[in-house]
């Protein structure tokens, strides 16, 4: 372990422990009067399974547990997409993939002049348009403090989707996917500005861990906002590939999971991988517990709604030295990130308000991340803020535990990628379309009360119900000149 990668741990606990000490002083202020404040927590490929209070044997997350035994634990909560670009844009603008703006992880081209401008080293994703209202944009209108440290992945600095344009005070981390596949990166962005990490070359480890930075950047925002209304946006980028954590935590595990020899296919290579993913989940876990720790520290944990849940299912088949298989990282769901079936797209929901959100409920009300805006604004009395024609529904009396909560006529996804795929929940079933660029719209059916794992394909079975789910697929999209889509748009 590097002397800098210790003191970069030290000045963490340094700020955690400051936190308790200097807290104290406005623990006991009246914060009845101000504003709600928000916190989203985003993991980056976490499975449904991979946290203790949903059923994990290995891994260790106590803070995430600690937040789902004060609050509330959906059950059949759902990701925007199987993949992480577009997935995040729909958490941020209340819109399912058959409306959203960016469907796909694609690069958008002819951006050189921009790219000379601002000196980007990696492509940026598809940028989110003008005139889309994102979530920190509502709340930047009703006088919030916005900040987002991560992964962006919606449009580079320059562009449309320049964080700065999309609501966000301060953007503090990876602009661009691509740079965020190494967690030891040679620089991070602060807004336009690139900040540089001495002592990082992207190989396996250095002297700064970007997740560090970002609890770091994430505490200061809370203690420079402490007085003021604040949206605080935390798109962490572990436990993504590749695998990278500090080695002192890898001890964590390092002799507790056994390891055994793999054909080792993309991204990085870890001398312990098993070891090394597992203190990636309960790093994050870590992070949030510092971060959390500020909040209490402030007095402002009573006043701040938070949300957890992840952009998407674990990793597949081995890569990068990941072992979702090992780790039950979906559970007895079928599939894994990239794939609409349940383990692709079903992730874990955890909503924490101390004194609003009942303690230890579980729900297994159908909802979907673009749920959260409408939710998260009219939870916090800025119903007014929300915008027209979102596909997202008001969860409040779900998460409230009070009233009738309405549902979902139905949820909704489109891929046009990993072959091309599209999915629709009803009720108690879905139905689902695979491989479309190929083989066309062949339509699987599964009732997910008897069948949770996705083996029974009923659709001959029930033919009245399949033609059913097959209309309002059709009825759920509009095309998209960005994504086109084969089979499924007008020809």
């Amino acid at each position: 372990m590097s002397s800098l990668v210790s003191s970069s741990h030290t000045k963490l606990l340094l700020i955690a422990t400051m936190a308790i000490l200097l807290g104290g002083a406005i623990q006991g202020a009246d914060q009845s009067q101000r504003p709600t404040n928000v916190i989203v927590f985003l993991a980056d490929d976490l499975g449904y399974q991979e946290l203790g209070c949903y059923g994990q044997k290995i891994i260790k997350t106590p803070s995430i547990d600690a937040l789902a035994a004060g609050g509330l634990r959906m059950t059949h909560f759902y990701s925007g997409s199987p993949v992480c670009a577009p997935s995040r844009g729909m958490l941020l603008t209340g819109k399912h993939s058959g409306h959203a703006y960016v469907r796909d992880n694609r690069n958008p081209k002819g951006l050189d002049k921009l790219k000379a401008q601002y000196a980007w080293e990696f492509p940026g994703q598809y940028p989110l348009p003008e005139g889309e209202i994102t979530l920190a944009e509502a709340f930047q209108s009703r006088g919030y403090a916005t900040g987002a440290m991560g992964k962006w992945g919606l449009g580079h600095f320059g562009t449309s989707g320049d964080p700065n344009q999309q609501g966000f005070d301060l953007f503090y981390g990876f602009n661009c996917q691509v740079h965020a596949h190494n967690h030891y990166p040679r620089f991070l962005w602060r807004n336009a500005t690139k900040e540089v990490l001495p002592g990082n070359d992207r190989t396996l480890s250095g002297e700064t861990f970007s997740q560090d930075r970002f609890i770091e950047e994430a505490i200061a925002f809370i203690d420079s906002h402490q007085k003021d209304p604040f949206f605080l946006f935390m798109p962490f980028t572990i436990p993504h590939l590749s695998i990278q954590v500090p080695d002192w935590a890898v001890q964590w595990y390092a002799n507790q999971v056994e390891e055994e020899d793999y054909e080792h296919r993309g991204y990085l290579k870890h001398p312990k991988p098993r070891a090394g993913y597992a203190a990636m989940v309960t790093y994050l876990d870590y992070g949030i517990g510092l971060i959390m720790n500020k909040l209490r520290a402030l007095g402002l944990e009573s006043n701040t709604l938070v949300i957890f849940t992840s952009d998407n299912g674990p990793t597949y088949d081995r890569l990068g030295g990941s072992d979702s298989t090992f780790f039950e990282s979906a559970g007895l769901m079928r599939g894994l990130k990239g794939s609409v079936y349940e383990g692709g797209i079903r992730v874990p929901m955890i909503a924490h308000w101390p004194g609003h959100i009942p303690p230890g409920i579980t729900s297994d009300e159908p909802a979907a991340f673009w749920d959260l805006m409408p939710t998260l604004l009219t939870m916090t009395g800025h119903g007014e803020a929300i915008p027209p024609n979102l596909d997202g529904i008001d969860l409040s009396p779900t998460l409230l535990n009070k009233g009738h909560q309405p549902p979902h006529d139905s949820l909704y996804w489109e891929f046009p990628a990993y072959g091309g795929q599209q999915a629709l929940r009803r009720g108690k079933w879905k139905a689902i379309r695979q491989n479309i660029f190929k083989e066309g719209l062949q339509t699987e059916l599964y009732d997910l009360e008897t069948d949770p794992s996705e083996q029974n394909n009923l659709a001959a079975k029930y033919p009245t119900v399949l033609l059913s789910m097959e209309k309002l697929m059709d009825q759920a999209r509009t095309p998209s000149a960005q994504y086109p889509f084969k089979h499924l748009d007008p020809q």
